[in-house]
């Protein structure tokens, strides 16, 4: 992570001044707002900046660039951040970076600094990135005019960003370097912040009868694992709890996905990224709810171990699954480990992630993620915190109609519509719908939300608060739900 030093404006702009053009600052303009500089001024007008929330402007000047950047309204921190974020970009090729937020609140001066360094996040451990233009500035100084005020907010910011870099990193890894057993080595590491770790495979999860889990992952070299993140917390409370789909690669199984984009299939662990990640920000800000976090871990790969379609799986909630298709992997290891959570952990709510149809795509694009889900309240309080952190959701529904395509003649239910059904010929299933109506019947009554995170768990290009690739969607967003409705007494 990018060095971030909180001082004071009037040391801070001294030493700018001293670096001369390998610094630049970064200075937020609210819509309608005009710098006193002249120059600034002009260049604006020049310019046609109009301050929107992430667009920014660089004018040369004696110390180097002075890069406007737009903070729209500036009522919203997720302002803040975008302006952050774009200063930062266009910072990009000088060593340090000034970001100028002497007349900001402690959150908003904390919301800058937090989108500049999450514009600034690399995978940069498998690459020379040496000579990249587009090198970040390896320091940035958030300048304010108390920073002993400003300090308690940064913190609070830096457990959130260091919880998405978290998660960024882990969906950046091949497939050759995470698979389910790497991915929970990584994991155990996580006990060095106060998080309790327990791994379960093996005859463990065959006895704990994971017929689900175990059969996707079963075709692999690495079988599969069952990872399970405590955090006590203080209150005397049960716990909410996050399920995370960890398919470490996915090519599809015998149900064989097409060669075009499968490298892609590398990121199918999105979701178990997210959850890992928003634990660790619950814990770097020693949050009073206790929290815990399921990962179903696996490699739905080829092999004379694989699962097959018209397969019978018991699951450990029971239930009997009949496979229609082994690309439908995702919600087989979610059944397990929500069952496994509820039964377990009796949680106040539950909510899954996962990069789980490309049906939620055809539906929201690469905007918005779907949230289904049993109770409106939790529902309504996740696309709050979603809209509060930039990370918006969409409410689908669950019909009876899709329970009703799930009836299965020998089974307890299909795990998905059959191919060719429903209406012309099943070319517009509703498939994100069916996987919702499918996971609920493993909740045992649990108050839960489903998040189909697929289109949003990566940018196609380069936006503020990050460059192309992974975005750790889900990090930011379950961290502000826990503070939102968890943080206090049930």
């Amino acid at each position: 992570m990018v060095k971030l030093i909180l001082q004071r404006s009037t040391e801070a702009l001294r030493r700018h001044k001293a670096r001369g053009a390998d610094s630049a600052l970064i200075l937020p303009v609210r819509l309608g707002s005009v710098p006193e500089d002249v120059a600034l001024a002009a260049a604006m007008k020049a310019a046609r900046f109009t301050a929107k929330a992430g667009e920014v402007l660089a004018v040369p000047g004696a110390h180097g660039f002075t890069i406007l950047a737009g903070i729209g309204g500036g009522e919203a921190i997720s302002d803040w951040e975008a302006g952050g974020g774009a200063g930062l970009a266009a910072a990009a090729g000088r060593a340090h970076s000034v970001l100028l937020a002497d007349a900001a609140t402690p959150e908003q001066a904390a919301g800058l600094a937090a989108g500049a360094l999450l514009n600034a996040w690399r995978f940069n451990a498998l690459r020379d990135a040496s000579k990249d233009k587009d090198t970040p500035p390896a320091q940035v100084t958030l300048a304010v005019a108390a920073p002993t005020k400003v300090e308690p907010a940064w913190v609070r910011a830096e457990a959130m960003l260091r919880g998405v870099l978290y998660a960024r990193d882990l969906v950046a890894e091949p497939g050759n370097r995470l698979n389910p057993a790497s991915f929970a080595e990584r994991l155990r590491g996580l006990r060095d912040f106060g998080l309790k770790v327990e791994v379960l495979e093996g005859k463990r999860l065959t006895a704990l009868g994971m017929g689900a889990l175990c059969a996707v992952g079963g075709g692999a070299e690495h079988g599969p694992r069952l990872v399970v993140l405590r955090w006590p917390g203080k209150l005397k409370a049960a716990p909410v709890a996050f399920v995370g789909k960890g398919v470490c690669f996915d090519t599809g199984g015998i149900s064989i996905k097409p060669a075009a984009g499968m490298e892609e299939m590398r990121g199918d662990m999105a979701g178990a990224a997210a959850a890992a990640g928003a634990m660790l920000a619950l814990a770097l800000r020693q949050s009073p709810a206790p929290a815990v976090a399921v990962l179903a871990l696996a490699e739905n790969a080829i092999g004379a171990a694989s699962y097959r379609p018209g397969d019978i799986l018991r699951t450990h909630s029971g239930k009997t699954i009949e496979v229609l298709d082994t690309d439908a992997e995702g919600r087989l290891i979610l059944a397990d480990a929500l069952a496994y959570t509820a039964r377990r952990f009796r949680p106040r709510a539950m909510i899954d992630l996962a990069t789980l149809t490309g049906s939620i795509i055809t539906a929201l694009g690469h905007l918005r993620a779907g949230v289904f889900g049993n109770d409106e309240a939790l529902t309504a309080a996740l696309m709050a915190a979603g809209e509060g952190v930039a990370e918006p959701l969409w409410p689908m529904p669950i019909d009876d109609e899709h329970r009703e395509i799930l009836k299965s003649d020998i089974a307890d239910l299909r795990q998905c519509a059959l191919a060719g059904s429903g209406a012309w010929g099943g070319r517009f299933l509703s498939d994100a719908c069916h996987a919702a109506a499918f996971l609920r019947e493993f909740v045992e009554g649990t108050s839960w939300a489903h998040l189909d995170i697929a289109g949003v768990e990566a940018r196609e290009e380069a936006a503020p608060l990050g460059p192309k690739g992974p975005s750790g969607f889900g990090v930011r967003l379950l961290d502000r739900l826990v503070a939102m409705r968890f943080e206090r007494d049930a």
